[in-house]
């Protein structure tokens, strides 16, 4: 009697081995067809730093009305998906870049006219900024050229339209304003300057002025000798060597480059506050970990209660920037 261990093994067939075979290959197409493609998140510096603003102005006591004016705005970009055949691992998801841009203007003119001044410069730039519709958001040596280029291009338009706004009625003879602004895509910081209005940067307990004001007295002090100077226009403490829309020909813009690390503090502000508290004060503001708003709200207070006689204004920036 025999057992079927002792039976030889049936033996398969040609067509068997054939259609195996078959399957096999017809598994490692379907394997190969539906692999995810490899892809990798694309997150640039624009698109991953956090900015939180704030922003405050007040009237000063020897003015009528408030002249100062700011802006704050958000440019971007972004991408979404809104229909498509392939599977979502194959596409990145809705993506957004932001950069900011931060302006203060200190307007200069008799019975209240300054504050066209300011308020003309700060729509001119906005609009301009608009119609043109390039905004770097990804800083390069390249890239970096044609932001410096384009600020001197926005505030030689500024000049312009102040200067046709102070021609178009007596009462706006003479009106002019100082303009500081700032503009930052992911870690790069790009400041452009005309006149007595101020940008900082607070870093690690330091206070840093990124401008130099435009007035005799700056120039003054800073030079060796008698330099020849010509005023542009004046507030009711300093005479301005240059402006926007003071007449004479566009006003020489100094633009700077930064470089951001995580934790900085950004501060523009209008001399209503640094004629009157000094820069250590300011400092020891900004030095306790607070929310922006509450920071511009100290900094106005304590120039009202150093009895400030003019307008002032602050815009206050925090920067978290991830490690790279």
């Amino acid at each position: 009697m025999t057992t079927k261990e002792n039976e030889p093994p049936e033996r398969v067939s040609d067509a068997e081995q054939e259609a195996v075979r078959n399957a096999r290959e017809e598994a490692r197409r379907r394997a190969l067809i539906s692999r995810p493609l490899a892809t990798s998140e694309f997150r640039p510096l624009s698109a991953t730093v956090q900015v939180a603003i704030a922003a405050r102005t007040r009237r000063g006591r020897s003015h009528v009305s408030n002249d100062d004016h700011y802006l704050v705005v958000r440019t971007g970009r972004s991408q979404e998906t809104l229909a498509t055949s392939l599977s979502s691992g194959e596409l990145p998801a809705r993506f957004e870049e932001h950069g900011y841009a931060m302006l203060v203007a200190d307007g200069l003119g008799e019975s209240g006219a300054g504050s066209v001044a300011s308020r003309v410069a700060l729509s001119a730039i906005a609009h301009m900024a608009l119609d043109q519709g390039r905004w770097n958001l990804r800083v390069d040596p390249e890239t970096a050229v044609e932001i410096m280029d384009q600020a001197q291009h926005l505030y030689g338009r500024a000049d312009l339209e102040v200067f046709a706004k102070s021609m178009a009625a007596p009462l706006l003879s003479g009106i002019a304003t100082s303009l500081t602004s700032a503009f930052s895509a992911g870690d790069s910081l790009f400041v452009a300057h005309v006149g007595h209005s101020r940008a900082y940067l607070y870093r690690h307990g330091i206070l840093t002025r990124l401008t130099r004001d435009h007035t005799m007295e700056s120039d003054l002090a800073n030079s060796k000798g008698p330099v020849p100077v010509a005023r542009r226009a004046q507030d009711s403490r300093h005479m301005l060597t240059d402006a926007i829309g003071a007449g004479g020909g566009t006003p020489p813009v100094d633009v700077e480059q930064f470089r951001l690390s995580t934790g900085d503090i950004v501060l523009l502000c209008t001399n209503g506050l640094t004629d009157v508290v000094d820069e250590d004060q300011i400092a020891d503001v900004l030095a306790v970990p607070r929310q922006p708003a509450e920071q511009c709200e100290m900094l106005a207070d304590l120039a009202e209660q150093r009895k400030g006689s003019d307008n002032t204004t602050v815009v206050v920036a925090q920067y978290l920037i991830p490690r790279s």
